[in-house]
């Protein structure tokens, strides 16, 4: 079960990506160019927070579940010298949460201003922020802190 949780996690964080970055570019392009804040671009923030959260709840299903968060609060005193144990007991969810949070307002705010313009400048910079501390807490193959493959 753990295995197969950890998987969809890999796997959702892609999609997290790709609707970050889409969002991002659809709140650039529509802020620089005055673009009307379209039914489509409220789906797409919409389902950008949405698929965050899916995130979110495989994350906490493996973060309980994991090996190493285990042996990290167990072995605490000994665990926090471990970079690759302290990384995945308290950097990344900590990170993660903050993106999220970030995702969450950020959808939350452009969801109820007045003008299109201030719609697509609130979720640029939201989701620009959320997106740099995602990159950051990815444990991708080439992190100094934690590395994993791209795909599972």
């Amino acid at each position: 079960m753990y295995q197969t949780i950890l998987e969809g996690h890999s796997f959702i964080r892609w999609l997290v990506l790709v609707s970050l970055l889409y969002s991002i570019y659809i709140a650039y392009k529509g802020y620089s160019q005055k673009l009307p804040f379209t039914k489509k671009d409220n789906l797409i923030r919409h389902w950008t927070a949405t698929i965050a959260h899916i995130q979110l709840i495989f994350g906490i299903l493996v973060y309980v579940q994991s090996p190493i968060v285990k042996y990290f609060w167990k072995n605490f005193n000994e665990a926090i010298q471990n970079v690759n144990a302290s990384f995945f007991g308290i950097i990344h969810i900590f990170l993660m949460l903050i993106a999220i949070v970030l995702i969450t307002i950020g959808s939350a705010l452009a969801k109820r201003k007045s003008s299109d313009e201030q719609k697509f400048k609130t979720m640029l910079i939201w989701f620009s922020l959320a997106l740099l501390i995602i990159f950051i807490a990815i444990p991708w193959p080439f992190s100094p802190l934690a590395n994993r493959p791209y795909f599972r």
